[in-house]
C-alpha cells in the first residue's frame, strides 16, 4: 500500500494530463477525459486538500469531510458505502484520516493505535461516547428538548387539556395541582406544551404539522370520568388553561447518520423558524415543508436557494420576481411525517421563510 503517496500521485497524473492536451489537441482531449471518468472521486477532491488530518475533540464528520471534498454531502459518494448501514463509520479524536490509492484509484484511510484500518462497515466498534458527531449537535438537542411535532394538526381536539388549576390559583410551578380534561393515561410523565406554529404548505394549502413549545412536565395522580387531576414537576413558565397535555415522547436525538444527498429529489420551501427570527444564519434551526412521506431522512443534505427579489419593469410597471441565487445548505436532524426540522450547515446569504429548498447536484463535478 502506498500510503499518502496515490493522492498526490493522482494531482502530478492531472497536471501531466493537462500538458499532453495542449500539446496533443482533440486526441488528446478525447483520452484525458476517458482517463479522468476513473478519476471521479478525483474531481470532487478540495485543491487544498491534505494528505493527512488528524482529528481532534471537537471536530465534526461535516468537518472533516469539508476538509477533503468540495462538497461535504458527498461523503457517502466517496466511500461508496450503503447509506442504509447503521454506523458504518465511527471516527475518533486522535485518529489520523489520510489520501491513498487503492486500486488505481484514490481513497481515504484511517490509522488508530491498533494500526492501519480502512473506513468500511466493518471497523471495529469502539463505545459512542468517544465517536465524532456528525454535525454541531448540541443547538438540535436543545431545540428538541424545548418543541413537539403532532403530525395531523385535524387531532388537536382530541387531545388533553388543562382547563383549571387548584381553587383557581395559577399554575405557576413544581408541586402545584391542576385540571386536565380528556383522557390522560398511565402514571408516566407527561409534557405539557402549548400550541405554537401551524404549518401549512404555502402552495396547496394543506396542513402539514403543528408545533407545540414545551412548557414544563406534570405526573397523573388520578383520573375520574374525563377530568385528570395533576400535579407540575417542572416548569419552564406558567402553566396556562387550554395547554397541552401528551405523554412524554422519545426525544433522544439520533447521531448516526452521514451526510448526502437524498435518494429522491426534492423541492420545497423553508417554512419557519421557531423562535420567531426573520433571518437566518449558520447553524439555525429551520422548519422544512418536506418530511419521510417525501424521502427525507436524518443526514440528507439541501441546498438553499434565496428568492429574487420583487422589482418593477421600468418601461411597462410589471411586477417581476427576479431568478433566485443559491445561498446555502442546510441538513435534517429530524423529520416527521410532512414536515422536517433541519440545521443551517453554510449561508452565504442571509436566508429567509420561504426560501427554496432543493436536492444538491449528485454528480461530482468535473473539473480538471
Amino acid at each position: 500500500m502506498r500510503h499518502t503517496g496515490g493522492a498526490a500521485e493522482g494531482r502530478r497524473w492531472l497536471r501531466r494530463g493537462l500538458g499532453r492536451l495542449l500539446v496533443g489537441g482533440v486526441l488528446g482531449l478525447v483520452t484525458l477525459l476517458t482517463q479522468a471518468q476513473g478519476l471521479s472521486w478525483e474531481n470532487g477532491l478540495r485543491g487544498d486538500a491534505p494528505d493527512r488530518y488528524t482529528v481532534v475533540r471537537g471536530d465534526t464528520l461535516w468537518d472533516i469531510s469539508g476538509r477533503f471534498l468540495r462538497h461535504p454531502w458527498q461523503w457517502p459518494d466517496v466511500w461508496q458505502v450503503n447509506a442504509q448501514i447503521d454506523n458504518p463509520h465511527l471516527i475518533y479524536p486522535g485518529d489520523v484520516v489520510y489520501l491513498d490509492e487503492c486500486n488505481g484509484r484514490p481513497c481515504l484511510g484511517l490509522e488508530r493505535g491498533q494500526g492501519i484500518v480502512r473506513l468500511s462497515p466493518e471497523m471495529r466498534s469502539i463505545p459512542r461516547r468517544e465517536a465524532i458527531e456528525p454535525i454541531p449537535l448540541d443547538g438540535a438537542r436543545q431545540f428538541l428538548r424545548d418543541h413537539r411535532v403532532v403530525d395531523d394538526a385535524e387531532t388537536l381536539d382530541e387531545l388533553a387539556y388543562v382547563v383549571a388549576g387548584d381553587d383557581g390559583r395559577l399554575i405557576s410551578g413544581s408541586g402545584d395541582r391542576f385540571y386536565a380534561r380528556g383522557r390522560v393515561e398511565g402514571d408516566g410523565r407527561f409534557g405539557l406544551y402549548r400550541v405554537g406554529e401551524r404549518y401549512v404548505d404555502s402552495a396547496s394549502g394543506e396542513a402539514l404539522a403543528l408545533e407545540l413549545e414545551s412548557v414544563g412536565q406534570a405526573r397523573r395522580l388520578r383520573q375520574e370520568d374525563d377530568i385528570a387531576v395533576m400535579e407540575v414537576t417542572s416548569s419552564r413558565q406558567e402553566v396556562r388553561n387550554d395547554d397541552i397535555v401528551l405523554p412524554l415522547e422519545e426525544r433522544q436525538l439520533v447521531t448516526e447518520f452521514l451526510p448526502r444527498a437524498p435518494e429522491r429529489e426534492i423541492d420545497g420551501r423553508i417554512l419557519a423558524v421557531p423562535g420567531g427570527v426573520r433571518f437566518i444564519g449558520r447553524l439555525q434551526v429551520v422548519a422544512l415543508d418536506r418530511g419521510r412521506r417525501d424521502g427525507l431522512e436524518a443526514g440528507h443534505v439541501l441546498m438553499v436557494e434565496q428568492r429574487g427579489e420583487r422589482v418593477s419593469d421600468p418601461r411597462t410597471s410589471e411586477a417581476l420576481r427576479l431568478p433566485g441565487e443559491e445561498a446555502g445548505l442546510v441538513m435534517v436532524f429530524r423529520p416527521y411525517a410532512k414536515v422536517s426540522y433541519a440545521l443551517v450547515m453554510e449561508a452565504s446569504r442571509m436566508l429567509s421563510v420561504g426560501d427554496r429548498i432543493h436536492s444538491p447536484q449528485r454528480l461530482l463535478d468535473t473539473a480538471l
